[in-house]
Parts: C-alpha cells; sequence; structure tokens
C-alpha cells in the first residue's frame, strides 16, 4: 500500500502539515466516504471517459481550496452526473489493476480498488435537508 507522502508526491496533492505522511493508504472496494463525498459500489453501466493524469476535481471547496480531486494509476474512467443537480456526482470504474484515489487537503487519501462505483454528496437533515459542507 502506498503512503500519503508517496501519494502527495505521485499527484501533486499538499496535506494538511497534522497528517502522519507515513501512513499507509488503504485500498477498498466497499461504501467509504470522505467528508462530504461518499464512494458506492454499483453495478451497471461502466464509466468510459478517462481520468487525466491531472485528475478531475468532483466537489470544488470554497475559494477553490479543499477540493476532492480523483485521479488514478493504471486505467480508470470518470463520467460526470449531466445535470449536476442531483446527489449523484457521476460514475467511477476502476479497471483490474489500477487504483483510484480521492485526494483532499484536510482528508489526505481514500483508495478506491477496481470496480464500478458512484460518487454521491452526503446531505443531512436538520431544519431543512441541505448537503453537508466539507
Amino acid at each position: 500500500m502506498p503512503t500519503i507522502e508517496q501519494a502527495s508526491a505521485a499527484f501533486g496533492v499538499t496535506v494538511d502539515e497534522h497528517l502522519d505522511l507515513q501512513a499507509e493508504i488503504p485500498i477498498l472496494s466497499g461504501l467509504q466516504f470522505q467528508g462530504d463525498v461518499a464512494v458506492v459500489p454499483v453495478t451497471g453501466q461502466a464509466a468510459r471517459t478517462p481520468i487525466p493524469a491531472a485528475g478531475i476535481p468532483v466537489v470544488r471547496g470554497q475559494a477553490q481550496a479543499n477540493t476532492h480531486l480523483l485521479v488514478a494509476t493504471g486505467p480508470a474512467f470518470f463520467s460526470p452526473e449531466p445535470s449536476g443537480r442531483s446527489l449523484v456526482l457521476g460514475v467511477l470504474t476502476v479497471e483490474e489493476g489500477a487504483t483510484a484515489y480521492l485526494a483532499h487537503p484536510e482528508h489526505a487519501f481514500s483508495g478506491i480498488a477496481p470496480g464500478t462505483y458512484e460518487l454521491r454528496r452526503q446531505r443531512e437533515q436538520a431544519d431543512q435537508v441541505r448537503l453537508v459542507a466539507d
């Protein structure tokens, strides 16, 4: 498993100083969350748009800070939800032998194993339903 330091160097993502750069990044195939983004395993149509080397911002933070960036080693694909109004951000497909990562300055990296997933926003119920703010 790669470390946060190795992933930071490979993808050019700077993480907060309080994080242990020597911590290993687990590569998971089940349901996982990173802040306000959920990674949900699904069966269905695979994504076919390659993730570029610079990655794809799936949720942008305020003033472009704290963006959740989707990056990958090996063949991985992301098809964004075209409407932008749904809680579903898009479909991610990670091919065998590849790994995708959600990168975020405060949360470091979440490793995503081969498979097909929906990336979703979380919402919360307070006085009214609203998106979770990360």
